[in-house]
């Protein structure tokens, strides 16, 4: 008895891909539920080192700022930019360190800690960093890669209308695209974290080297930073899950169009 018995979409698929439609598909609602709370208690441990001053007395801003001229990059600016949804970051091409608005004024461990992760990227840039060079050349990919994956659909489909008579060849070859894609996009996230986890590293270094945050200070940025790259690796999973079940739709419709054909 086929898994999706009553959808017209599974009815010509084979058994095992049903199930293993299925399957893959349970595995992304797990894997989000977690990804949730993840996000809640990474939210929690924020909140909270973002109430707690630094030793320092400084802001992100004013770590982020020192950290640079120290290293010789007065060139790179440092900027204010969203609250939940557009957050830290440093940017390559604009020449900019980025702190959140929740952040970025304050003088607590979570600001501090955030200016100097974020300067660190800097850092490993200037130093020719060699997993930075490659985070850099294809970042276009980690953002528009996904993003693309529906629009070259619509446009294999619309090809297929219009040329190809519904055959679904057009259809096929876009999806095939849109995965590549995808799956280099899920290679670059991985490059991300690399780099991520190399300018946290650095971060607590320099702090520490310049007297800016004391053992107490450095362990809570840890724990930040820890939380962070756990919700990172659960995001890439998920990733991942989303790109398999893709192409599990991808074999479904292509055996559809067999049956339909015979």
């Amino acid at each position: 008895m086929p898994l999706f018995e009553g959808i017209e979409q599974f009815e010509n698929v084979s058994p095992a891909l049903q199930w293993a439609i299925f399957i893959v598909g349970a595995l992304i609602v797990v894997a989000a539920i977690v990804s949730v709370i993840i996000s809640i208690w990474l939210s929690i441990r924020y909140v909270k080192y973002n109430r707690r001053q630094n030793s320092a007395h400084i802001t992100g801003s004013e770590a982020a700022r020192r950290i640079l001229d120290n290293n010789g990059l007065q060139k790179i600016k440092v900027s204010v930019v969203g609250s939940l949804l557009f957050g830290n970051s440093y940017s390559h091409f604009f020449k900019k360190v980025r702190l959140r608005r929740l952040t970025n004024k304050k003088t607590s461990i979570t600001s501090l800690a955030m200016g100097a992760e974020k300067s660190a990227l800097a850092i490993l840039d200037k130093e020719g960093d060699k997993d930075m060079k490659t985070r850099i050349a294809l970042t276009p990919f980690i953002y528009f890669g996904p993003a693309m994956f529906i629009p070259i659909i619509i446009v294999g489909v619309l090809l297929d209308v219009l040329m190809f008579g519904m055959t679904g060849f057009a259809t096929v070859i876009s999806a095939a695209v849109g995965l590549l894609l995808y799956v280099i996009s899920f290679v670059m996230s991985i490059m991300v974290l690399k780099t991520e986890v190399k300018a946290q590293e650095r971060a607590c270094v320099i702090l520490k080297q310049e007297g800016l945050a004391n053992d107490e200070e450095i362990g809570a940025m840890k724990e930040l930073f820890k939380l962070y790259n756990i919700q990172y690796v659960n995001d890439m999973i998920l990733e991942m899950l989303e790109l398999i079940m893709r192409i599990l739709m991808l074999l479904a419709k292509m055996q559809n169009n067999n049956s339909s054909n015979d």
